[in-house]
């Protein structure tokens, strides 16, 4: 028989072909979807996070373990009952104008994900005026922005202040992360949160919508 246990770790030793064949066994011996993606496949995820925070897993490792998911969430998630698996929000997610680099706004990405948010990536180079446009379309809780460089980070205050303009503010949280970032800058810019780091993203947003 396959334990929950046992797919939390393939999922953290990112084994895709192994994931998706223990998902298939613990569906066949009755273990419910919702089971298997909150004490199995979360609990592995959880667990990367954690170590990649700690610096015990390193951007390779945690893409595998995301692949992993994916697979066994691909056989897991379309035999949910309608509604039975509840998205903790919508998180809007881009890099802001002028800006290319996408590799961390991809493993925040993941683990949002991972633990039960909905994510809209909207992309790299994205104005201002797009990420509040975006916002309204997909009801997003939180918008998420991501810079590498020291020039392009100054965006993230302008789409601040058009949430003000739009009368949003109060309405959407606003977190900001990448290399160039601190929380001084978070601070002055007046967004909500600071993620130093992908792992830390996912607790940031947690906290964000009040969930413990």
């Amino acid at each position: 028989m396959a334990a929950l246990e046992d797919i939390s770790v393939s999922v953290i030793r990112g084994k895709q072909k192994k994931t998706a064949a223990l998902a298939q066994q613990l569906l066949d011996e009755g273990v419910k979807p919702l089971d298997i993606i909150n004490n199995g496949l979360i609990i592995g995820m959880t667990e990367v996070g954690v170590r990649f925070k700690n610096n015990d897993m390193y951007v390779p490792d945690v893409l595998m373990a995301a692949k992993a998911m994916d697979v066994a969430m691909s056989i897991v998630q379309p035999l949910l009952v309608a509604g039975e698996m509840v998205s903790m929000g919508t998180v809007l997610i881009g890099t802001v104008k002028g800006d290319l680099h996408d590799i961390g706004k991809n493993l925040v990405i993941m683990m949002l994900k991972s633990v039960g948010f909905t994510v809209v990536d909207i992309g790299i180079n994205i104005p201002p005026v797009e990420f509040i446009k975006k916002a309204k379309e997909t009801n997003a809780n939180i918008i998420g922005m991501s810079a590498l460089l020291t020039t392009t980070m100054l965006h993230m205050k302008d789409v601040i202040e058009l949430l003000k303009e739009e009368g949003l503010r109060d309405k959407i949280k606003v977190i900001v992360g990448g290399a160039p970032v601190s929380q001084d800058f978070a601070d002055e810019i007046t967004a909500d949160g600071y993620a130093p780091d992908a792992a830390s993203s996912t607790e940031l947003c947690k906290r964000l919508m009040a969930i413990a």
